[in-house]
């Protein structure tokens, strides 16, 4: 049985067409300047100010883009998009209120203002809500610091709609029993931002992303398979080249021909790169303030505790130069800073904003809107423990490929999804196997990890090789 003959990780050649259409520096192409932003801001404290608000914070963003998708080598949709928002937070003691426009107008401005403050009014005292602490606020040197997050793509529809195109063909021109297509889609997307606040925070910056994906169809009947691959990044010329995310989605598909169930069993389970960045995202969203001062999850009070084996470490880097997680600072404005969050597989720092930190008696970590770059790694990993080295490791087991559904209990982390991928004998796919669920609990997942490969991924903001776990519950036919 022939596997995927390349790596998870798609070839990371260029793409000419990308790369030639570039943008210039000069060409944001947005419609507004950062320092009109920040005048728009100081007209909504100000106004805040005189309405009589304690507080205020206020940001203003603006977004655009194109999106082109094709399907059968036919053109199926273009879309273009610009949007612009004013947000306004008022602070009335510890009430709160908040209002948005899409009107940059001194009376919208002045209205949205007005409506947070009446909301702030008349909305329960929580004596957690308030602007981060001044202490905690990014010094201004660090508001500044340049991390490679804006390249703007001036690609125009025909030449989005031509790569798109050429992704789908490379596709269905692998094999004939590639018969259709769901389609292959471009995008590129900036946006920018501007905010401050009574506490002395202000900055902003702009950011890019841009992709290219592809899902074709292979076989025919009842044996109809479907797969799909893309590529992501903040600058154009570093997406992977058409031709090799549409051979490698096709290559994909085609491994799933055939697929059969297997019966119920418990085994070893070893978890696809791109889908090993899910576990690591359950375990973000579990030791996250939002989740620990509900007591809505399965690993509360686990700060020094060992949640996973000795040989795992989590880094997270806020700072990595291009990287899609990273910052200068938080949402808020709080300063972010490279750190452990586990460290010989014990929890070292929990994901907190300055409202999830006061509510459990600690102190942000500068992870308002979420962890910045994270990375997953094995102690025990050698440079070597590529997927066919992991599979090696995995002996007889499963292979699992692709989810379905969203199984997780936090509260108890009991866990069950629809999964398919191969069945693995002595180090060897055997075949792909189909409509089966796979199920454990997070904690018993989570300590039962016995490798991690060297295979690694960056699924957005997460970096994490393929994950075997040493048993798992599989319930097939």
């Amino acid at each position: 049985m022939k596997k995927h003959s390349s790596p998870v990780q798609a070839p990371v050649s260029k793409s000419k067409t990308a790369a030639n259409s570039a943008a210039k520096p000069s060409d944001s192409g947005f419609a507004y300047t950062l320092p009109y932003f920040e005048s728009l801001v100081d007209l909504a404290l100000a106004e805040a100010k005189t309405a009589g608000a304690t507080d205020a914070g206020a940001e203003v963003s603006e977004g655009c883009g194109l999106s082109v998708s094709v399907r059968n080598g036919e053109l199926e949709n273009v879309e273009r998009n610009r949007d612009k928002s004013l947000g306004v937070t008022v602070y009335v003691g510890h009430k709160r209120g908040n209002a948005s426009t899409s009107d940059f107008s001194p009376a919208a401005i002045a209205q949205t203002v007005r409506a947070a403050y009446d909301i702030a009014r008349f909305t329960a005292e929580d004596t957690f809500a308030s602007l981060p602490d001044e202490s905690d606020i990014a010094p201004v040197a660090d508001r500044a610091r340049a991390l490679d997050l804006f390249h703007p793509w001036a690609v125009t529809s025909e030449q989005a709609a031509k790569l798109a195109l050429e992704c789908e063909a490379a596709a269905l021109s692998v094999d004939k029993r590639i018969t259709n297509s769901e389609g292959a889609a471009v995008s590129a997307q900036q946006s920018q931002f501007f905010s401050a606040h009574t506490h002395g925070f202000r900055g902003g910056y702009a950011s890019s992303r841009h992709s290219l994906s592809v899902s074709p169809i292979a076989g025919k009947g009842a044996d109809m398979q479907r797969d799909a691959w893309y590529s992501s990044q903040r600058k154009a010329s570093d997406l992977a080249s058409a031709e090799a995310v549409g051979r490698y989605a096709a290559e994909r598909a085609l491994s799933r021909l055939k697929s059969r169930k297997i019966s119920t069993r418990e085994c070893p389970v070893l978890f696809e790169s791109p889908l090993a960045a899910g576990l690591l995202g359950t375990f973000v969203q579990a030791v996250s303030g939002g989740s620990l001062y509900r007591k809505s999850s399965f690993l509360l009070d686990s700060m020094g505790k060992r949640v996973f084996p000795k040989h795992i470490d989590i880094f997270e880097d806020p700072f990595i130069m291009g990287g899609k997680g990273s910052s200068p600072f938080d949402d808020e404005g709080v300063r972010v800073q490279a750190r452990q969050v586990v460290d010989a597989g014990k929890v070292g720092g929990y994901f907190l904003s300055s409202y999830s930190a006061r509510k459990l008696g600690m102190r942000t970590t500068g992870n308002s809107g979420g962890s910045h770059n994270l990375t997953f790694t094995s102690r025990l990993t050698l440079p070597g423990d590529d997927l066919d080295a992991m599979l090696q490791r995995l002996g007889t087991g499963l292979l699992v490929t692709e989810l379905m559904g969203q199984g997780v209990n936090y509260v108890t982390g009991d866990y069950s999804r629809g999964a398919s991928g191969f069945w693995v004998e002595k180090g060897r796919i055997k075949y792909p196997v189909h409509e089966i669920t796979i199920a454990g609990n997070m904690k018993a997942m989570f300590k039962g990890i016995v490798a991690v490969g060297a295979d690694t991924y960056n699924y957005g903001a997460k970096t994490v090789g393929s994950i075997l776990i040493d048993k798992m519950k599989v319930a097939g036919s």
